[in-house]
């Protein structure tokens, strides 16, 4: 029997990965401190508003994603290849 895991199965990676996406997060925050805002909007010159937007909008879609998987939803064999036949 062979080892077929992956190396997202391992649960410390997956823990890795969490804390770059999280320290990729804070630094976007942090790096709006440091540069000349040009808004077109007054909500645009908000402390890390573009970061807080990009979060929110994933999160959105996601929520968008799971409430359309009920009206798109397919049964389980809806792919299955079909019956073979002896030729």
């Amino acid at each position: 029997m062979t080892d077929d895991r992956r190396w997202l199965d391992e649960p410390r990676n997956v823990t890795r990965i969490l804390y770059v996406l999280a320290a990729l997060c804070a630094l976007s925050a942090v790096a709006d401190l440091f540069y000349t805002k040009h808004p077109h909007f007054t909500v645009e010159s908000w402390f890390a508003f573009y970061p807080l937007y990009g979060f929110l909008g994933s999160v959105f879609l996601v929520l968008a994603a799971k409430r359309l998987r009920r009206w798109l939803r397919r049964d389980e064999d809806y792919y299955d290849a079909p019956e073979h036949r002896d030729d």
